[in-house]
């Protein structure tokens, strides 16, 4: 048997569920004492559930925007491995991530908007294609493309936050539009503080330094 830390098996598991089901081989897990997560394919333990991926959620045609966690493991570590690791690459502070994502969908990779915003960062079919994002419900493409466009927006107004967060509820074509100015939108004037507050208590919870960035 072999027991995989959730920092390294995360990956592992949403990339290549598909190829473990296509092989009928199932994938367990279950959080210890220490709210430490283990994956195996052989449940030696009788804590060891199966583990069900977003994908297979979807496939069951769960209701959009309800909560669709595993039993006993908070939503923020669910992905914060794959948070951390993509947030990287664009050069993001994950706790910002981590507040947009909360702020969008709580977490919930099946989430659907009103407006037809889709998966963890609530992902437009526009903006999901620009950023090459093909399946808005796979956890690691929405990141990927969502983390990407939040730092071109970062990019495009001078790393301030506020803007950047505006833009990324309302465009950014109507930040600009405004005067380079939080639009007058009461979804947008609630959503930029919203995410600003969750923002600086995940960089408490999560030990980062304070906002470096304009806000």
């Amino acid at each position: 048997m072999k027991l995989l830390s959730p920092l390294a098996f995360t990956f592992t598991v949403l990339l290549t569920y598909s190829l473990a089901q296509s092989a009928n081989a199932t994938i367990y897990w279950f959080t210890d004492e220490n709210g430490v997560a283990h994956f195996s394919n052989v449940p030696t333990d009788k804590r060891y559930v199966p583990f069900t991926s977003t994908n297979d959620t979807v496939a069951k045609k769960t209701i959009p925007g309800t909560r669709d966690r595993q039993p006993d493991m908070p939503a923020k570590a669910q992905y914060g491995a794959i948070i951390e690791e993509i947030a990287g690459i664009y050069a993001l502070e994950s706790a910002l991530v981590h507040a947009v994502v909360s702020a969008e969908s709580a977490y919930n990779a099946t989430a659907v908007s009103k407006k037809g915003a889709a998966g963890l960062m609530q992902l437009m079919p526009d903006t999901a294609r620009r950023y090459g994002a093909t399946d808005r419900f796979d956890p690691v493409q929405n990141l990927h493309a969502g983390t990407r466009y939040l730092s071109d927006l970062l990019k495009m107004f001078n790393g301030n936050v506020s803007l950047a967060l505006a833009a990324y509820n309302a465009g950014e074509n109507n930040v600009v539009k405004y005067g380079n100015q939080i639009p007058p939108f009461q979804e947008t004037r609630m959503y930029v503080p919203k995410v600003l507050d969750l923002y600086r208590k995940y960089q408490v919870s999560m030990k980062l330094p304070p906002v470096r960035r304009g806000i």
